[in-house]
């Protein structure tokens, strides 16, 4: 279905730390070395990163777009990596919480992609503010990210939790980030599947994949550049690329509509 309307999917995390906005910039990265359209849209409002890990100075961002009135085509950042930014502010206290008629203006832009991405990833913020669960909710699916830490695993399951005890929101994709091998990274994802399925019925989830620790990742964050654009073989980039192609498998669930307006509208009579 997402060959002709855009997909779009949330990277997400119930704790900080994870490296949730490095893999979404390094999976736009390899999205976009497949050929496809990608547009990333840094959705952490408060507390924005993306443009940071990319070594770029936007000129305008959603600010702009919420109090300057500035339109979404003046926001896209283009990168040299394939894919454009929708970067988001640092430090705006205007930012934390988006109002109703922000979330209108902000699907109504969003409304002008549709013919022109294929993805639209979405690096949301950690844990289970207004935000967080906002644009977990805009999306058809959900990639939680976790590592192999206990708070990390108590996290993501809180944030599963109340995305289907408050949303009845319950399926959901995994990744296990910072991995020592593959054994430990199932084992992680088994002890949270256990959990969901004792405590939460209903909620499905599925592994997708795992990212190995790799000293590349903090060589590329501290150059600034994807590791996905400067380590192709790299054990890191392999994994990211493999969880790329798996995202290409995902179809945006049978009982919804792909179209970007109708999510987003839809939300706006339940946040």
């Amino acid at each position: 279905m997402h060959a002709e309307l855009p997909l779009v999917f949330s990277v997400t995390s119930g704790k900080g730390g994870v490296g949730k906005t490095n893999l979404s910039v390094n999976l736009a990265c390899c999205l976009a070395a497949a050929g496809k359209r990608v547009v990333l849209l840094d959705a952490d409002l408060g507390l924005a990163n993306v443009d940071v890990v990319l070594g770029l100075t936007p000129q305008r961002n959603l600010f702009h777009l919420f109090h300057d009135g500035a339109t979404l085509d003046e926001v896209l950042c283009p990168t040299p990596y394939g894919f454009d930014i929708l970067p988001a502010s640092s430090g705006m206290s205007e930012m934390l919480s988006l109002s109703t008629g922000q979330k209108l203006e902000l699907l109504e832009a969003l409304d002008a992609l549709e013919d022109r991405v294929d993805y639209l990833v979405v690096d949301t913020g950690a844990g289970i503010n207004d935000n967080v669960l906002y644009f977990n909710l805009a999306a058809q699916q959900r990639l939680v990210v976790l590592t192999p830490e206990p708070t990390s695993l108590t996290d993501a399951y809180a944030l599963i939790k109340v995305l289907k005890l408050n949303h009845g929101v319950e399926h959901f994709k995994v990744l296990v980030n910072m991995a020592t091998d593959e054994r430990g990274a199932k084992e992680m994802f088994t002890r949270l599947y256990k959990a969901c399925d004792h405590f939460l019925s209903g909620v499905s989830l599925d592994l997708a994949g795992f990212v190995p620790r790799d000293p590349i990742v903090r060589k590329a964050v501290v150059s600034q550049r994807p590791f996905c654009s400067v380590a192709l073989d790299s054990p890191a980039c392999r994994a990211v690329r493999q969880v790329a192609a798996t995202v290409q498998t995902w179809d945006v669930p049978a009982a919804l509509d792909g179209n970007i307006k109708f999510f987003w509208k839809k939300l706006l009579f339940r946040s």
